[in-house]
């Protein structure tokens, strides 16, 4: 058994929605033009982290010849077509209702912009109604983005919830972090290509959200 949990926060890209693989072909897309790979090492490094940060880091790591700006232009260009594709991943809308139907207050706590969570949401309008709480990555009140617990913490802040009793769900080691330097529990859900050692910081890791079992957590048992 596990600490008794009073409210869930879930991550978004990679965890509620299968945002990660079109982010992947459009990144991969881009490096190419420069001769270079969009490999799992360079996804790692950027999974969880801002538009802006993530930008940063390709670039760096990858030695490309563009600003943060010229990078995320043409990201754009090709990844906001691609938005009204996007799909829940396994489990994701069952667990929320389920969650929702037993009167546990739920959040969302994503790095990703006001801009861009609205564009991955737009035919969701109805499952978003289950949330307690939305948080996005430039909320003014964020200081520093993933792994910082900023985003957690205030997430925990308008929950009007204690930190202690606060479950969290990610797919990405920075959102894990984040998690536990907020000092919640953390559910990982790594993606199939990520080593799942890396994750052993986790209270628990699963291979997607159907597997969840709230009794475990305190939480009484689904219908």
């Amino acid at each position: 058994m596990f600490k008794p949990i009073t409210h869930v926060i879930f991550d978004l890209d990679g965890l509620l929605l299968d945002t990660e693989s079109l982010n992947e072909k459009v990144n991969q897309e881009i490096v190419q033009r420069y001769g270079k790979n969009f490999d799992t090492f360079v996804k790692l490094k950027i999974a969880g982290r801002t538009t802006v940060d993530s930008a940063k880091i390709v670039i760096d790591l990858l030695n490309l010849p563009l600003t943060i700006e010229e990078y995320l232009q043409e990201r754009n260009k090709l990844l906001y077509p691609l938005y009204s594709q996007v799909k829940p991943l396994p489990g994701a809308i069952n667990l929320t209702q389920n969650l929702y139907q037993q009167g546990i207050p739920q959040a969302i706590a994503t790095s990703s912009s006001l801009h861009n969570f609205e564009m991955k949401t737009t035919h969701y309008q109805e499952w978003l109604e289950l949330f307690t709480e939305v948080i996005v990555g430039d909320d003014p009140a964020i200081e520093k983005g993933k792994p910082a617990p900023d985003i957690f913490l205030l997430a925990a802040q308008r929950l009007n919830a204690s930190v202690e009793n606060c479950l969290v769900f990610e797919d990405s080691l920075a959102g894990m972090q984040a998690a536990l330097s907020a000092n919640m529990s953390v559910i990982a859900i790594p993606p199939l290509d990520f080593d799942r050692s890396l994750y052993q910081d986790a209270n628990q890791i699963l291979d997607s959200l159907s597997e969840f079992k709230p009794q475990l957590w305190h939480l009484p048992e689904f219908d």
